[in-house]
């Protein structure tokens, strides 16, 4: 993923946030409040009835790109369109395929 601009990880990460959405998860880009000594990341949810991906929109492009990448890998995908770069990011680290 290093060698994609900040630009174009960006771009993927609005992608693949479009196809969370088709699979039945709601994005939400939050800002995440730490505390000294205490990281957050964001990610996979359930809410009530909702399934959600937190993505804590403070986070450099990449971290945000590798939080909707691992809740996308617990979902088949085959039947939606991903740009190959897009699924690249996905398939990454997804040991299933």
């Amino acid at each position: 993923m290093s060698e994609l601009s900040e630009a174009r990880m960006m771009r993927i990460v609005d992608e693949l946030s479009e196809a969370a959405e088709r699979v039945g998860l709601e994005v939400r880009r939050e800002k995440i409040m730490r505390e000294i000594g205490y990281r957050t990341r964001g990610g996979a949810c359930r809410l009530r009835d909702k399934n959600l991906v937190i993505i804590d929109r403070d986070q450099p492009a990449a971290e945000q790109l590798e939080v909707i990448a691992e809740a996308l890998r617990l979902h088949d995908l085959e039947s939606l369109y991903l740009s190959p770069a897009a699924r690249r990011v996905v398939h990454v680290g997804d040991t299933a395929s």
